[in-house]
């Protein structure tokens, strides 16, 4: 039988947050992200309602959610911060937080503010403590190009359920804004009290052998030897895929959500 979704919106900023809430079991918070959306992470989401009553949303200037003036991390935040006091009103006890890439970024920063509020946190992909940035001024020209293809790909999707709002300008300052954080993310770990997970792609950067691939996943794989040298509880594992593998490999990213909770201090290569 597939289980009833419930649909509601999130006032904050003079953003409407679309937000959707379906299955049984522990209360979770899904937290997509940068140009994902609901849509894309339906898979994931169905696999979580299983045994989680999951709450999921789409950001700002994502999905079915409004476009925004402004696309900071900060606002990103505040936007979370509002989900989670829904999830409040709502009479949930303390949730597992899970968030992919700037959602897991939003998700330490959300925990390490409000300590004593969630029971445990799965990070995908994101909120690494890498050594070095990964946007660099010599790396502009590449990520630019890039960025105007994506969104060139986007316009395709207005509309739709699976649409991104942002300029091409918009997601490079983004991205420039959350290697600065990352670079004290580490600080906002060591606040953190309950049970961590990671489940990390081993080629975030794509698998090629030639420009600057290789050195990309070889950063990402030290922050997270880094984070876990910091703070051994936490529980890390890698996947051999890119950095969509909440898409491409939802089943098992499910399995692992389910396996290792409440465990901690376990790291598989």
């Amino acid at each position: 039988m597939t289980a009833r979704v419930d649909h509601f919106t999130v006032r904050h900023d003079g953003v409407t947050i679309a937000v959707s809430r379906g299955g049984m079991g522990r209360p979770l918070v899904l937290c997509p992200g940068l140009l994902t959306t609901q849509a894309d992470l339906r898979e994931l989401t169905d696999l979580l309602r299983r045994d989680h009553d999951v709450v999921t949303f789409d950001l700002r200037g994502h999905g079915f959610s409004s476009a925004a003036g402004r696309y900071s991390f900060t606002a990103f935040l505040g936007d979370f911060r509002a989900v989670m006091a829904e999830v409040g009103r709502l009479g949930l006890p303390d949730p597992v937080l899970v968030g992919h890439s700037l959602g897991a970024d939003l998700v330490v920063h959300y925990v390490s503010e409000y300590p004593g509020t969630v029971a445990e946190m799965v990070l995908i992909d994101g909120a690494n403590p890498v050594p070095e940035p990964f946007v660099t001024e010599a790396d502009l020209p590449e990520f630019r190009a890039m960025f105007d293809g994506l969104a060139a790909w986007t316009k395709g999707l207005e509309g739709t359920s699976r649409q991104v709002m942002l300029t091409a300008q918009e997601i490079l300052d983004l991205n420039l804004e959350v290697d600065v954080v990352r670079s004290a993310i580490l600080g906002r770990y060591r606040k953190i009290d309950c049970p961590i997970s990671v489940i990390m792609s081993t080629s975030m950067a794509g698998d090629s052998g030639e420009g600057r691939a290789p050195w990309r996943n070889q950063n990402w794989r030290e922050g997270i030897e880094r984070l876990v040298r910091d703070q051994p509880h936490i529980s890390a594992s890698w996947l051999d895929a890119g950095h969509g593998l909440v898409v491409t490999r939802s089943r098992e990213i499910a399995r692992i959500i389910r396996d290792t909770q409440g465990r901690s201090g376990r790291t598989t290569p």
